[in-house]
């Protein structure tokens, strides 16, 4: 670091199994010789002499008194990044702010207590306490006219705008995604809640409910979700996966995006690096139970191509740890889409020798890297094609889609192409 401190924070965790955090270190910006910003973090000594210290993630921030710096993403380390809000909640945190682009500090800052993973982020060494209220489900109603109203540019009342923004900040910051969505509770534990937006071209809500029930069919591990209607609209609800509800509290789970674990973002020119086989190499070195992670990522490789899910970029990809052992987060924002093309769909992430191509062959020519033999890869892709083809249908109805909306997304299963030599 070649300049003193723009702006720093210290950086909280809590650990597994408690549901009070702790101070884990401190995070700096400053600018850098060549008019850059650099971040730079360093765990405190007081955790590091913590017997059951975890380190913020498997990549970047192992357990050690160094100082780490990075130059990347703005100076803003991958596991601090995932803790950041998404799209979505940096929309709410510009309007609470009244501010076009606010430092990355800031999202930081301002994003809720219940963000994804278990770190957190303020002034005082001495963290504050867990916040122990969250919007209840009943609330959802009012949830859902805020959130039209953000998607809408339109201007809340003036007397009670801070009050509704600083409830909708609630944010769930899932690993991606731009959907209006807040965090809610029943007695079962925290909830994100997915609104549907006008301009959706279907009810996305059920839709994506019934993508989730057709994954767990098809053999995946997905989050559970269920759906609630609410004022003639539907809200669906995806279980935190990164929570579990005690009467002590909240546990919490760390979390990291496929994009910290490529060493990657979301800029066009990084996408190169955006490749579910060296995305299967990272998982086997990183996590406790290779063979098992390896092959639930080609399960939901093979799943995305066959649902013509071309949204599965690496913010839609997660690593969790209850513990210390990491593995693959269930998985969530599977969406189905319609391309123009019956020949030739493409992932998001490179699947094979030929690149992005959403196709069969293509995606066995590299399922070695899986930890999978050719016939394992291909009994997969078989009976996953026979479940999508065979159920989809029947799942989207038992999910309440609209015959009308079940004939807008039938092209998107086991599309032509898919068998195409």
């Amino acid at each position: 670091m070649t300049s003193e401190a723009l702006a720093e924070c210290f950086v909280y965790i809590t650990l597994p199994g408690q549901t009070e955090p702790v101070t884990a270190g401190r995070f700096a910006l400053a600018l850098g010789r060549r008019g850059t910003m650099e971040g730079r973090f360093v765990y405190g000594r007081s955790y590091l002499e913590r017997s059951n210290a975890v380190a913020l993630d498997p990549v970047e921030l192992k357990l050690s008194p160094r100082t780490y710096l990075t130059a990347a993403l703005d100076g803003v380390f991958g596991a601090l990044r995932d803790a950041s809000p998404d799209y979505w909640g940096r929309r709410v945190i510009q309007r609470h702010l009244r501010k076009a682009q606010p430092g990355e500090l800031e999202y930081l800052l301002y994003s809720p207590d219940d963000r994804a993973g278990a770190l957190g982020f303020g002034h005082n060494q001495i963290p504050p306490a867990p916040k122990r209220s969250f919007n209840q489900t009943l609330d959802l109603a009012h949830m859902q006219s805020i959130a039209d109203a953000i998607v809408a540019n339109e201007e809340l009342p003036a007397d009670v705008a801070n009050e509704q923004v600083e409830n909708l900040i609630l944010i769930g910051t899932s690993m991606g995604g731009a959907r209006p969505k807040a965090v809610v509770e029943d007695d079962d534990g925290l909830w994100i809640a997915k609104f549907n937006r006008p301009d959706d071209p279907w009810n996305n809500a059920r839709v994506e409910h019934a993508m989730l029930t057709l994954a767990r069919a098809c053999g995946l591990s997905t989050a559970e979700s269920r759906l609630k209607s609410i004022a003639g609209r539907d809200v669906l609800l995806v279980k935190r996966f990164d929570r579990e509800k005690t009467q002590a509290g909240y546990l919490r789970s760390r979390m990291i995006s496929a994009l910290t674990l490529l060493r990657s973002d979301e800029a066009h020119e990084s996408r190169g690096k955006w490749s579910y086989v060296v995305l299967a190499e990272e998982v086997r070195r990183v996590c406790a139970d290779p063979e098992q992670n390896a092959a639930e990522l080609f399960r939901r490789m093979c799943f995305n191509a066959l649902i013509s899910n071309i949204d599965d970029h690496p913010r839609n990809h997660a690593l969790i740890a209850k513990q210390a052992d990491w593995k693959l987060s269930p998985a969530y924002d599977l969406t189905p889409a319609v391309p123009v093309s019956i020949n030739r769909r493409d992932l998001a992430m490179e699947c094979g020798n030929a690149g992005r191509f959403a196709n069969a062959d293509n995606l066995l020519s590299q399922s070695a890297r899986f930890l999978l033999d050719p016939g394992q890869a291909t009994s997969i892709i078989d009976l996953m094609e026979e479940q999508v083809r065979g159920t989809w249908y029947t799942t989207a109805c038992a999910a309440g889609v609209s015959e009308r909306d079940c004939e807008a997304i039938s092209r998107a299963f086991a599309y032509p192409g898919f068998r195409t030599p």
